[in-house]
């Protein structure tokens, strides 16, 4: 009841004081205000210290302005006045400075793990880096059996699981159990150019190979077996010397058991020839060392030995264990100890290999034929190739449908140390991969593609470092850097590792002022897709060691205007497109001082009073050196400073306007702002000349561009 009353005065009390403020007092606005409100409007319950925590937002606004002092009035805001700035001095145009951007960051390696046949997914997930889980869901993904993490696995799965992780992969083949059974050497025949290689394996195996190669040089690598008069058989692989060839000859030193290395009596040592040393030593392969035109007047075998020994090559005669044999390829002399020494050194290295199981191989070559599509020139290193086999080459897969020897005879099986031509790729693989048998036609597909993933990564993360190296570099550079001019080339050739040295050799070739831009390489004769190519990018065609062009073909080239160069030897191709780079590359400009004259006297020609011309000074000189061209820049030179430098307004020679005046013959020189002239002082005429590259080939072989 005591609230009742309470809520009923404060209630009359509230409406007549809201009244009195000229608030509202309508039923409904006095049907929604709640008793806390009610008892604070009034101040009853304000000293009893209760909060109103439901109070109406009109009602907080009432207190608000009910609690300000009585009286007094509020302040008001203060008029704002615009103030009228000074008028600024519009700003300095400063010169744009772009960014430097930033140094490419090299990318992370990507992590190599050594995987083996029936190695578990716990083992592999350590080497990997990856969780057990992870790599069952990939197997499982890949169609593979998933059970426990300590089965074992096949190598082949290793390699998909360890593919899609993202890292490389090195097999490794165990020997254990296996039946070892003694196989033929592989001999690789290395040297410098024109040293007699070729011609050493004609006397081997009564051939004539030499004659038949263009320019009488080697330009593949071939695998060939000898049989030696002792019975015994011998795999040697010919390897080109020319510079030009330097992947070649490294693939012939990774497969090989014994190099022969071939120096010529009367030439010595040259630069190919301690190339073929470093990969002999980079393989860890032993070297026979056979001093070659032992029959020719000028021969010198023990400069040659001199020089082998200075090279760090532990010869036998120095105390060493390299053998050296002296022998003369074109009368057949001393071949009989180059053999002794050769089954000497594989004897003393007791070569042996598995023959049952699956093969493990080595391509050696890859080409295209017309008729029979990708061969592949392969060497198998243990195990036996079969034909129907599927196998995977690098990135590409193929079932073998015919194998051939060296002599081009078929055959069901090929043994190690056996050079051997594979037919069935569904694609042209690289020189130096490596052949793997796997067991279905899936299994093959499924690692090709893996590998080619992988490859397309390598190959994107390599253009998009050069894209980073590249814009670096245009960073660095000033104003006044030399334009680069890009020439596109389509390379096609006879086989791939040909195609892919004479493309290295080309991208030799770059140089500040012109870049060679490989946009395809391939293997085969020039097609019309290779000529629409052409003419889409704007590119010339190489052809290396290639039949003929079809009449079709020449004429679809020359109506598109597109350049085609055909050679059969490197040392011509390079010739012509290092001509063809120095005519596009758009040189340097050059000041270049084409004439000098020294002051003999000086005239000075006064204008008109009433003129606006200014006064003249000639000069008169002698012409001491060069001549002299109206068009060009002078320079005074004053006890060898520069004093002044500005263009030419005239030149006469006997009162006569003339455009050049050459050496001995007196002339009057009028230099554009200039009146400083006393005599004694020396004239020079500038001229701006464009500096052409140079091309410069070596005795070596080797070709670079000089700017």
């Amino acid at each position: 009841m005591a609230w009742r009353a309470l809520a009923k005065n404060a209630l009359s009390t509230s409406s007549s004081y809201l009244s009195n403020c000229g608030v509202a007092t309508t039923a409904s606005h006095i049907l929604h205000t709640t008793l806390p409100d009610v008892l604070l409007c009034s101040g009853t319950l304000r000293s009893s210290g209760i909060r109103n925590y439901h109070a109406s937002l009109s009602l907080l606004s009432w207190r608000g302005r009910r609690e300000e002092a009585p009286g007094l009035k509020t302040p008001g805001r203060e008029k704002q006045v615009k103030r009228m700035s000074k008028p600024q001095a519009p700003p300095v145009e400063a010169r744009y400075v772009p960014p430097k951007p930033k140094r490419p960051i090299k990318p992370a390696q990507v992590k190599t793990v050594d995987i083996f046949e029936g190695m578990t997914v716990v083992e592999l997930a350590k080497r990997t880096g990856s969780s057990v889980r992870s790599l069952q869901e990939i197997m499982a993904s890949v169609g593979e059996k998933v059970g426990s993490e300590f089965d074992p696995i096949t190598i082949d799965v290793a390699e998909l699981v360890s593919t899609e992780v993202g890292v490389n992969v090195k097999r490794l083949h165990s020997e254990e159990g296996a039946i070892l059974k003694p196989r033929p050497p592989v001999v690789t025949v290395m040297g410098h150019v024109d040293h007699g290689k070729t011609s050493l394996l004609d006397a081997l195996r009564k051939t004539a190979v030499a004659a038949k190669e263009a320019g009488g040089i080697t330009q593949h690598l071939g695998a060939f077996v000898v049989s030696m008069p002792s019975g015994a058989s011998i795999t040697f692989l010919d390897t080109p010397g020319h510079a030009a060839f330097t992947a070649m000859r490294a693939r012939g030193a990774a497969v090989t058991d014994i190099v022969t290395l071939v120096v010529a009596a009367d030439d010595g040592v040259m630069p190919q020839t301690l190339e073929a040393m470093s990969h002999a030593k980079e393989a860890n392969v032993p070297v026979v060392v056979a001093i070659n035109k032992c029959d020719k007047p000028g021969a010198d075998p023990e400069r040659v030995r001199i020089q082998l020994g200075s090279e760090g090559l532990p010869l036998e005669d120095l105390g060493g264990d390299v053998q050296v044999v002296e022998i003369s390829a074109l009368t057949g002399t001393g071949l009989d100890k180059l053999e002794e020494a050769l089954l000497l050194q594989a004897e003393i290295m007791d070569l042996k290999a598995r023959v049952d199981g699956p093969a493990q191989a080595y391509v050696v070559e890859a080409r295209v034929d017309r008729g029979r599509g990708p061969l592949v020139t392969a060497i198998v290193k243990s195990g036996t190739l079969s034909v129907g086999q599927y196998i995977v080459v690098g990135a590409e897969w193929g079932r073998i449908r015919a194998i051939r020897d060296t002599l081009g005879r078929a055959t069901e099986l090929a043994g190690p140390a056996i050079p051997v031509e594979i037919e069935g790729m569904k694609g042209l693989p690289m020189a130096g991969d490596d052949i793997t048998v796997v067991g279905s036609e899936e299994r093959a597909r499924m690692l090709s593609q893996g590998r080619r993933k992988k490859l397309e990564q390598g190959r994107l993360e390599r253009m998009s470092q050069e894209n980073q190296e590249i814009c670096a570099k245009e960073g660095d550079d000033t104003d006044e850097a030399p334009q680069r001019v890009e020439l596109a080339v389509i390379v096609k050739g006879d086989v791939q590792g040909t195609v892919q040295a004479v493309a290295d050799s080309l991208r030799s070739l770059n140089s500040p002022q012109l870049f060679v831009n490989i946009v395809h390489v391939g293997v085969g004769p020039i097609s019309q897709s290779d000529v629409d190519m052409a003419q889409a990018c704007n590119a010339c065609i190489v052809g290396f060691n290639l039949r003929s062009l079809p009449s079709p073909i020449s004429t679809s080239a020359k109506k598109a205007n597109i350049k085609i160069f055909q050679h059969r030897v490197i040392y011509h191709l390079l010739e012509e497109i290092g001509k063809l780079i120095v005519e596009r590359a758009p040189g340097t400009a050059e000041t270049q001082v084409t004439g000098e004259a020294e002051v003999l006297s000086i005239f000075e020609v006064k204008s008109r009073n009433n003129s606006k011309v200014p006064d003249v000074k000639i000069a008169g000189c002698r012409i001491i050196d060069g001549r002299f061209s109206r068009s060009s820049t002078m320079r005074l030179l004053r006890s060898g400073e520069v004093v002044f430098e500005g263009s030419c307004a005239s030149l006469k020679k006997e009162k006569q306007d003339v455009e050049a005046v050459g050496k001995g013959n007196e002339c009057g020189l009028v230099i554009q702002d200039c009146q400083d002239f006393k005599v004694g002082d020396v004239i020079q005429c500038l001229e701006q000349v464009i500096r052409k590259p140079k091309f410069i080939s070596s005795e070596s072989g080797a070709v670079r561009i000089e700017c």
